[in-house]
């Protein structure tokens, strides 16, 4: 790719669970337009596969083992990115479901901290370490992968969906606050998206795979890169009037309509893929 195509020649960028799945498509996708990624996540083998592929290639990348829970481990993180880099780019893509979701009524307080510090905690924590400098320069693009849970009602786990509804207003509070000082803060919200955590391939049963075309609007599942095209778009100048926002990366169920009762699945008693539709 010429370099005058390129969306972020000489910046660097940090990605939290960049070893997997969307992380990685976006790490990917940044070292093919000129940053240089610095790959953060819990699974160090996965991290450093995924410098191997972007440095294979020609581009530049290095690993750092981070596990974004962990208060200590980020503070030492951030210490060894901070005395070598100029960090332009923070992507908080690191989240999970954590468990198996239950009832509100039957949650324990250990739960809602476990969710809490995987989908909101770490956010703030890195956030809060990455945000002087830029402020400092006057320049610098945090984009967060939160959720389509946290743009719509979901019963399936209530706690997540309010940790990533938190998510979306901190990027939209966060980033009407800091953009007269520069800094630009926006946030994704993807749905039915092919990854580690949400492999419908292998999940679902395989005479399923000719119902996407009632479940969702486009009529497939998303990829992680449909989802790193959208992070590039809002990291680079092209979005330099985009503020505060997250992007539905949905496929269209957002904006067609949510979850719905299941009466034909046992032990489930919400789907957003209705059997009998």
């Amino acid at each position: 790719m010429p370099d005058d195509t390129r969306l972020l020649v000489g910046r660097t960028a940090l990605i939290t669970g960049a070893g997997h799945g969307i992380g990685a498509a976006t790490a990917r996708l940044f070292a093919q337009h000129g940053a240089t990624v610095l790959v953060t996540d819990v699974d160090t083998e996965a991290a450093h596969l995924v410098v191997k592929e972007i440095t294979d290639r020609g581009g530049s990348a290095e690993a750092h083992d981070l596990d974004v829970r962990d208060a200590g481990r980020v503070d030492a993180v951030v210490g060894e990115v901070l005395a070598r880099h100029r960090v332009d780019v923070l992507v908080n893509n690191a989240g999970h479901w954590v468990r198996i979701p239950r009832d509100f009524a039957d949650s324990r307080p250990d739960d809602w901290e476990a969710l809490y510090r995987v989908n909101l905690w770490h956010v703030f924590a890195l956030t809060h370490a990455f945000l002087p400098a830029m402020i400092d320069r006057g320049s610098g693009v945090i984009v967060n992968v939160a959720s389509i849970e946290g743009l719509r009602g979901y019963p399936v786990d209530p706690v997540y969906g309010a940790f990533k509804a938190g998510l979306v207003q901190f990027t939209r509070s966060l980033g009407v606050q800091v953009a007269p000082k520069g800094v630009r803060v926006n946030a994704i919200g993807p749905d039915v998206t092919n990854t580690a955590q949400s492999d419908f391939a292998r999940f679902d049963p395989p005479e399923w795979a000719e119902r996407w075309p009632s479940w969702v609007p486009a009529g497939r599942v998303g990829t992680p890169e449909e989802q790193a095209g959208v992070i590039l778009f809002l990291a680079s100048d092209l979005a330099s009037f985009v503020v505060g926002h997250t992007i539905p990366t949905d496929g269209g169920t957002g904006a067609a309509g949510g979850w719905y009762p299941s009466t034909k699945r046992p032990g489930r008693s919400w789907t957003n893929r209705p059997m009998d539709a």
